[in-house]
């Protein structure tokens, strides 16, 4: 892999606007409520943000796996698996039904690491989102890139964690419907979340799985629920794949210093995705 060849991809940018419709944040909300933060009339919800401006390339410039061929924006990173690993996010000012938004993203670093499951590489595409009112948000999103699958994926622990304690905790269905429902407002194509043979097959999964940015979705709404409302300013990571089918929790809890942590976890009790809301 010529790691400095995707290095030069450093710094490139694009732009992409979109309008928060009312059918959109009508949809949104019809997907995740009840488990979604409360919102002032003509404010958008949290997270609607991941929903708006979505690539949309042609059906002959997508790849194997249901996304856009990489290598515009992108980098054409060799590894055929794609993973939303987890980021930084910062709401400065909410988003309003009607507004007109427009998304500024930077490839901000390109690194190369060796894993358990062999080599990775990790892509940080930095993200402003600018409503008419100025910066609504502003996000890291780190992606990583995996080998094949085959004889790459660890093995699940058979040990059961003990639960951690929370102040409060969500109970979230993952039907295929709820995933298939996502993917359709997010114009998502990738095929890990809809199309059970190949990520059995091609891919080596257990199951359907559950969106990175739907764990993230919740994770925002159940901090900003236990917390009040206020800014986020979340830092988070993808720990393991949640795997549709089985109900799944979203917990939370406030620590000593004024922050939040939150978390999910599987139905076997193993957190899937987690990050720290910083205190006020």
């Amino acid at each position: 892999m010529d790691i400095d060849h995707l290095r030069s991809w450093i710094g490139k940018t694009e732009e992409a606007s979109d309008i928060v419709t009312p059918r959109l944040t009508a949809s949104f909300a019809a997907t995740f409520a009840p488990h979604l933060a409360p919102a002032a009339p003509g404010e958008a919800p949290l997270a609607l943000h991941w929903c708006l401006a979505p690539p949309t390339a042609p059906m002959a410039a997508i790849g194997a796996d249901g996304h856009a061929a990489k290598g515009e924006f992108l980098p054409p990173v060799p590894l055929p698996r794609r993973m939303w690993a987890g980021g930084t996010i910062e709401t400065v000012a909410p988003l309003r039904v009607g507004d007109t938004v427009t998304r500024r993203s930077t490839i901000g670093d390109v690194t190369m690491k060796e894993g358990r499951t062999g080599a990775l590489c990790f892509v940080a595409v930095d993200h402003e989102i600018v409503s008419p009112r100025g910066v609504a948000l502003r996000e890291r999103h780190n992606i990583v890139y995996r080998e094949a699958a085959g004889a790459t994926l660890p093995p699940a622990p058979k040990a059961a964690p003990e639960p951690e304690d929370a102040d409060l905790i969500w109970d979230v269905g993952s039907s295929p419907v709820f995933l298939f429902r996502y993917s359709a407002i997010t114009f998502n194509g990738h095929r890990i979340h809809y199309d059970l043979p190949y990520v059995t097959q091609a891919e080596g999964y257990d199951g359907l799985v559950v969106h990175g940015p739907i764990q993230a979705t919740l994770l925002v709404n159940i901090i900003a629920t236990l917390s009040g409302g206020g800014p986020i300013r979340l830092d988070y990571r993808g720990v393991a794949p949640l795997i549709a089918g089985p109900a799944f929790k979203v917990k939370a809890r406030r620590l000593p210093d004024g922050a939040i942590r939150a978390w999910t976890e599987g139905a076997d009790g193993r957190v899937r995705m987690e990050g720290v809301n910083a205190a006020g």
